[in-house]
């Protein structure tokens, strides 16, 4: 499979996960406090979501041969200082890798206020997508 197809499969991928999220975009801070199962699957998609951004962009960042990044955060910042992403708009959007770290490894620690506070931010998952379709068409 090439690597456009990859990207592809995984911008789907991701778009059913942001749009479980969107469906419960107006779930009340409480309701994720009293609903476990609500909150697990909402956590869940948001980990699949940001995990489908960072492959996308490994994958770019070595198609493109850009540098190496450092570590999650970076990927995005490369993105954004290589025009793949908008530079202001990745420096707003790298803090997404620090929460995608928080679901995978700490998931015992998660502020519910935090991820709320994200399930109000999706745009910016399809400010990424649609960064990347670009970024396909051109190739």
């Amino acid at each position: 499979m090439r690597d456009k197809e990859k990207i592809l499969l995984k911008l789907r991928s991701m778009k059913s996960y942001v749009d479980f999220l969107k469906s419960h975009k107006k779930t009340a801070k409480e309701e994720l406090e009293r609903n476990y199962l609500l909150r697990s699957a909402i956590e869940r998609n948001f980990q699949l979501a940001l995990e489908c951004v960072l492959d996308i962009g490994e994958m770019i960042i070595s198609m493109e041969e850009f540098r190496k990044p450092e570590d999650y955060k970076d990927v995005i910042e490369i993105l954004g200082k290589e025009g793949i992403l908008p530079e202001k708009f990745a420096k707003k959007f790298a803090p997404a890798a620090s929460f995608r770290n928080i679901l995978v490894h700490k998931y015992a620690e998660i502020d519910l206020g935090e991820l709320h506070k994200n399930l109000q931010k999706l745009g910016d998952l399809d400010v990424f997508a649609c960064c990347a379709a670009k970024y396909l068409e051109k190739k």
